[in-house]
């Protein structure tokens, strides 16, 4: 098994933090947010880890890690950075955004997921957001579920009757299986779609939660894996102070 990380960005909602360094690179009470991820994922038994970087690279001085540069990643969105480590869309894969830090539990849960495509799931997702200003439940990717499958992924979903709601924690586990349907579906997508792409305003600039939600529109069963357990996202300064008093 192997994880792949996106960490392409800078994340200029943290200041001057990430004025000069990658967001992923920044300081969680003595270690980065992506030193944290990579001993989460060892820790789970996994020892193949790829990271996705932009022209940063020499920021990184991570042991035993390989690098994938995503030349282009001022030109697409979170898919397409995610698609430059494409040949390694073969085994069972992890991939985690780049800023998100979870314990070793919630890991544990995702790495031993059967699915073929399993997509992480907080049903308690709301008490993420008490006393959080500066990222609010709007900014949230949420999953609709019904039947133990995911039926719709986006921002500002409204709960819906014999439906369950949850929100995406932004880490999807992938069989082999899994990883042969989507980047086979990326690959057609990309050789032949125009125009808008879900809720990105073309192919090139799509999300994750766009292509998910594209695959579960094509008939591919999306799985939640929900996770209990301590996990945050960094994307502002509040967001670094609660993740600092989650994460010793």
């Amino acid at each position: 098994m192997k994880a792949i990380i996106l960490s392409a960005g800078y994340g200029s909602r943290l200041g001057n933090l990430t004025k000069e360094l990658p967001k992923s690179l920044v300081d969680i009470n003595g270690k980065s947010i992506i030193k944290r991820q990579i001993e989460t994922f060892r820790n789970n038994g996994i020892k193949d880890i790829i990271v996705i970087v932009g022209p940063n690279k020499d920021k990184f001085q991570l042991n035993d890690i390989e690098y994938v540069v995503d030349k282009n990643f001022h030109e697409h969105e979170q898919l397409g950075s995610l698609m430059v480590a494409n040949k390694h869309f073969q085994n069972d894969i992890v991939i985690s955004f780049g800023d998100v830090i979870v314990d070793d539990n919630i890991m544990k849960q995702v790495v031993e997921s059967t699915y073929d495509i399993g997509v992480a799931i907080d049903l308690k997702w709301e008490k993420n957001y008490e006393n959080r200003t500066q990222h609010t439940k709007s900014e949230a990717d949420l999953a609709l579920i019904k039947s133990n499958k995911l039926t719709k992924i986006k921002k500002n979903l409204d709960s819906v009757e014999n439906h369950q709601l949850g929100e995406f924690l932004g880490i999807i586990k992938l069989s082999s299986i899994g990883s042969n349907k989507f980047l086979n579906i990326f690959e057609r997508l990309n050789s032949s779609h125009k125009g808008k792409f879900h809720d990105a305003s073309s192919f090139q600039k799509a999300y994750l939660t766009d292509m998910i939600q594209e695959l579960i529109d094509q008939g591919k069963e999306i799985t939640p894996i929900f996770v209990h357990g301590q996990w945050c996202e960094i994307d502002t300064l509040q967001d670094l102070e609660n993740a600092r008093k989650k994460f010793n």
